[in-house]
């Protein structure tokens, strides 16, 4: 039985008991699980992890740290069997800040800067009600297929129910104090920081706020008629173009004016078209659902940004800032930094087009959120999958350590239940190559598939998928055009003019040799290939095919020549898929075709 089929079976079991080993570990979602346990302990509440995301435009892979990171503290939790709630807020009450570059978007939904998200129209073609819900249906999607559990908030829904109403009230209320905080930090915007001795990660966030790409950049209640933490969507237009002129705290009496003419005096206890100025409104939040971890991004924690902010204004609420580690970017490889109001980046579900969930539960697991990493879209991606199947190999002959074994444990399965897996996965590196050759033809795929392992054979098509859906798309897709093979349809002009030690390494190739080396035909298989490529240059210098030969320039140098005549015969090219591979999708015959046998 192959090491890939054991080991899916056997680590079923390992996943759904991850408790009896997480608890002995000593890594950063251990770690902070028992930061936030002990801290739910001590205000004897549940523990509730949260997230907050922005429907704004695409909720790319950058921001999908925002969810994983909580997600695996909160999974964390409750393998321990403790209970444990993962909010994830939809900030779909934010103003829509500008127009991004999407699909079916045009430069006439300029009109609706300024508005709530949830009344922008969406895209054009798309059937949701409004731009957020177009982009949250988008991210939930995606979310389920990663397995996370969490309860969703609509902050729409929260304000315009009047479900902050105490809150936003309390907040006026005590505006001259929380003025007096946020002057102390008026002084260290952007362009000020920019002076001072930041980390670089610091600096990356001035930058990000200058920008105005983020909600740590929008205004903090500051105008020429008093400092107001509260700001009125107009009633006429729609839009938060408006200033507070006067409040009146016995009444709640709130006046205000709008950059389109209107002006209107509004009882703020029963008015329900405005929301809290963010800096406020987040720590207001977090004493509402009682938030003990929260993670956010460097634009967040810079100086003068509202997490640093949230610390003095938390207890005003009756909360203090919860746990909240600093995650860093996450990049797509050749791409710039992605910034969701900028559109044109990708999104879970576009990863989730060409890897399994798996996987990219994987990228954001193996690393401390303040650990920066890319994800591949490239070529690079098959080179993650083969570090993904050494990983499942290791923990299912039990050589994985033990943070091994929870790295695996946490991007397979969650709590209370295991994603599904391909019952045979075979190498993703491999399947691009056959999918490549083959170009999709699926009775060609199962007869190469089914030569890799002879002795235990894939049965059908549908036992390689999902993979084989993700490689097959990302083929479609990704794939690089030079990376393309095309086998030659006719036998090379080159083959007349080939050398004798070079047709003497064919011959061998083809017909075996005395010292052991079977015809091409009698090594048909994923390894009798390998050892067969590697065996005729050894053969060629007197060595036997089963040697072990250890730095031998000259040998690995021979075999290189080797490699590079094959591929020039076979494909026209000096590189290709590896050699096996490309041999069992091109096929004994045609072999011996091509190459004059």
């Amino acid at each position: 039985m192959s090491h890939a089929r054991a080991g899916g079976r056997e680590l079923r079991h390992t996943a759904l008991n991850l408790a009896v080993v997480t608890e002995q570990l000593d890594d950063w979602v251990s770690r902070l699980a028992d930061d936030v346990i002990a801290d739910a302990k001590a205000k004897e509440t549940k523990v509730v992890c949260a997230s907050g995301l922005s429907p704004s435009g695409p909720i790319h892979l950058g921001n999908l740290r925002e969810v994983m990171t909580p997600h695996l503290v909160a999974d964390e939790v409750r393998r321990r069997g403790i209970e444990c709630e993962h909010i994830i807020s939809w900030d779909d009450y934010d103003r829509f800040r500008k127009v991004p570059d999407v699909p079916g978007v045009t430069s006439d939904w300029e009109q609706h800067i300024g508005k709530p998200l949830t009344s922008v129209p969406p895209p054009q073609g798309s059937a949701a009600s409004s731009w957020a819900e177009h982009f949250r249906l988008q991210c939930e999607q995606s979310l389920a297929e990663l397995g996370i559990e969490y309860r969703g908030i609509s902050q729409t829904q929260q304000y315009t129910s009047g479900a902050y109403t105490e809150q936003i009230l309390f907040a006026m209320s005590q505006r001259a104090e929380i003025d007096k905080v946020l002057d102390q930090y008026r002084t260290l915007g952007p362009a000020k920081a920019k002076q001072q001795k930041l980390s670089a990660e610091e600096a990356a966030a001035a930058a990000e706020a200058e920008a105005g790409s983020g909600a740590a950049a929008e205004d903090d209640g500051s105008s020429g008629t008093g400092y107001y933490p509260y700001k009125p969507y107009c009633t006429v237009c729609g839009t938060d173009f408006t200033t507070v002129t006067a409040y009146d705290d016995a009444s709640t009496d709130l006046t205000y004016t709008c950059r389109c003419g209107h002006t209107e005096t509004v009882e703020l206890r029963s008015f329900r078209q405005g929301k809290l100025v963010w800096k406020v409104d987040w720590p207001m939040r977090w004493s509402y659902e009682r938030v003990l971890f929260e993670p956010s991004g460097v634009d967040h924690q810079s100086p003068g940004s509202s997490y640093v902010v949230g610390k003095e204004l938390a207890p005003m609420f009756g909360w203090e800032r919860p746990l909240g580690p600093m995650y860093a970017f996450v990049g797509i490889k050749g791409m710039a930094k992605m910034s969701s109001s900028k559109g044109g980046v990708p999104v879970a579900a576009d990863a989730l087009q060409i890897m399994e969930p798996q996987l990219l539960r994987w990228m954001y697991a193996r690393r401390k959120p303040n650990q920066a990493f890319s994800i591949a879209f490239d070529a690079e991606i098959q080179r993650m999958y083969d570090e993904w199947d050494s990983l499942v190999v290791k923990v299912a002959n039990g050589s994985g350590q033990a943070g091994d074994v929870a790295a695996y444990t946490r991007a397979s399965s969650v709590a209370h239940s295991v994603l599904p897996t391909t019952p045979r996965p075979v190498s993703y590196r491999t399947l691009a190559s056959i999918v490549d050759i083959t170009t999709g033809d699926q009775e060609q795929l199962l007869r190469i598939v089914t030569s890799l392992d002879p002795a235990d054979p894939v049965s059908s098509v549908e036992a390689l998928r999902p993979r084989l859906d993700c490689v097959e798309r990302w083929v479609a897709t990704q794939m690089a055009d030079e990376d393309r093979t095309v086998v030659r349809s006719e036998v090379a002009a080159a083959l007349e003019s080939l050398s004798d030690l070079e047709r003497s390494g064919i011959r061998i190739l083809l017909e075996g040799n005395d010292s052991g080396l079977p015809r091409l035909e009698d090594a048909w298989s994923l390894e009798g290939l390998t050892h067969q490529v590697y065996a005729v240059p050894k053969v060629q210098r007197g060595l036997a095919p089963d040697q072990i030969v250890k730095g031998d320039k000259e040998l690995a140098a021979a075999q290189r020549q080797f490699f590079k005549l094959l591929y020039n015969l076979l494909v026209d090219k000096d590189t290709g898929p590896r050699l096996p591979t490309l041999l069992l999708a091109v096929g004994p015959e045609r072999v011996r075709s091509l190459l004059g046998g």
